[in-house]
């Protein structure tokens, strides 16, 4: 369900699929935090170390033996290579213009329709895009009302929607006037939608609500944040020339994965080392089978 307090909508017609955009009464709230619909709402959705993660099955343990893990550990998205090089130089924005910010991200968001879209096909897969919801003040998806304290964007699995606050993510990112952090960020929320249309996160959202305890359920929801991570990172790497991605970019990319990780008692983002990691090898690997994230070590999705 959209606000219904909205004054004016503007939806930007796509290819295929439907954009949806919400504008309200300008208000702006500094909040940082990017979240998945399980982890926010509680229901079924220096440099980085040199070592990554591996990128194939571990012999680990199962904690959660006997329940399907097929879906997480072997899933198509898996096996059909790197994310094809897509041509989506980085839009102008300025990020105290609202109007500029909001077509940016419309921008950024075609780009990634068409790369995800063209790699889910591929490995034989259905693939809807999002729809785009972008808010600037409160109003209620049917994951929950928004914003909640520390949350500029979500991913919501109920109506595939993709929910960003305008001036919140430029408020969260310090309003850095680089246009690769924001697109790491939407590139994240991006990745929950990948991980829908592939059935990962019916998945994880069942084994998540299946485990035991606050402490379980909490690392079952940094597996999936951080690969969103990655997912956002493949991407990146997948428009490095176009956009481009140069080193200075690069390590915004990474300062931002490090600022939207964990802080004080939370833990279902992962540490701030851990998201420079699953982004960086996201990006140097640019293949979807680099992040999988649901037989990492335990240290690599602390």
């Amino acid at each position: 369900m959209l606000p219904g307090r909205a004054g004016r909508a503007r939806p930007r017609p796509l290819g295929v699929g439907v954009s949806v955009v919400v504008v309200m009464g300008l208000a702006s709230v500094a909040l940082a935090g990017f979240v998945s619909v399980a982890s926010l709402f509680g229901t079924g959705s220096g440099p980085a170390p040199a070592t990554g993660p591996p990128t194939g099955p571990s012999e680990q343990a199962d904690p959660d033996q006997g329940r399907p893990r097929d879906v997480l550990t072997t899933n198509a998205l898996y096996l059909s290579g790197e994310l094809r090089s897509v041509a989506c130089p980085a839009p102008e924005m300025e990020v105290g213009d609202p109007r500029s910010m909001e077509d940016f991200l419309h921008e950024v968001t075609d780009c990634l329709d068409q790369a995800w879209g063209e790699h889910l096909t591929a490995a034989g897969l259905e693939f809807e895009p999002p729809n785009r919801v972008y808010w600037y003040s409160s109003g209620q998806s049917p994951c929950g009302t928004y914003p909640v304290e520390g949350l500029s964007a979500f991913y919501c699995h109920a109506n595939k929607g993709l929910y960003l606050g305008v001036e919140d993510i430029v408020a969260g990112s310090g309003h850095s006037d680089r246009t690769a952090a924001y697109t790491f960020l939407l590139g994240h929320e991006y990745g929950h939608h990948v991980q829908g249309e592939t059935g990962i996160l019916s998945q994880y959202q069942e084994m998540r609500s299946g485990s035991n305890g606050e402490e379980s359920r909490d690392e079952w929801s940094r597996r999936s944040e951080l690969q969103a991570n990655c997912l956002s990172g493949v991407f990146l790497g997948a428009v490095e020339n176009s956009f481009p991605i140069g080193e200075a970019e690069r390590e915004e990319v990474l300062r931002d994965a490090a600022l939207r990780a964990d802080r004080g008692d939370t833990h279902t983002h992962g540490s701030p080392a851990n998201g420079r990691l699953w982004t960086s090898h996201g990006m140097d690997r640019r293949d979807p089978a680099a992040c999988n994230t649901w037989e990492a070590e335990e240290e690599l999705v602390d």
